[in-house]
């Protein structure tokens, strides 16, 4: 009877260690970054990328996969951002010579994937209209070179 408690009480361990390293977002490390864009019913190439995340930005990720507001002759209102437990979501609104209205959703599905989906829209006159979607998927691939 001991001998079948052992491997019971190993997979409960593996189980709360996985589900730990979960609750704690992404693995800081080298990820592979492969976004594909969609806009005006075009689709283009899949274009693959790679970055860093230090332990700071993955300890933070509603900050490190929210867009920052840089705009000139445009006035952006306070972001709308929430993060649930592995979703996060925000939106940012700005109005002037260029209106932009982004969205973002992300999911960090592991420790060492997530997928998002940012859609955006935007106007300038003389300009035409933007309406795009992009898709992204990460994977994280080692620890960071030194």
């Amino acid at each position: 009877m001991a001998y079948r408690a052992v491997p019971i009480a190993l997979c409960l361990g593996f189980a709360l260690a996985a589900s730990a390293a979960f609750a704690d977002g992404i693995e800081p490390g080298l990820w592979k970054i492969t976004s594909q864009a969609e806009n005006g019913g075009m689709v283009a190439p899949p274009h693959e990328s790679s970055k860093c995340l230090t332990a700071d930005q993955t300890s933070d990720l509603a900050t490190a996969f929210s867009p920052v507001a840089t705009t000139i002759n445009s006035d952006c209102a306070p972001m709308e951002r929430s993060l649930k437990g592995p979703l996060l979501t925000w939106h940012l609104v700005c109005k002037g010579q260029l209106n932009m209205d982004l969205s973002g959703e992300f999911n960090f599905d592991g420790p060492h994937h997530y997928s998002g989906t940012v859609h955006t829209k935007a106007d300038m006159p003389g300009m035409p209209p933007v309406d795009s979607k992009t898709t992204i998927q990460g994977q994280w691939v080692s620890a960071c070179p030194q």
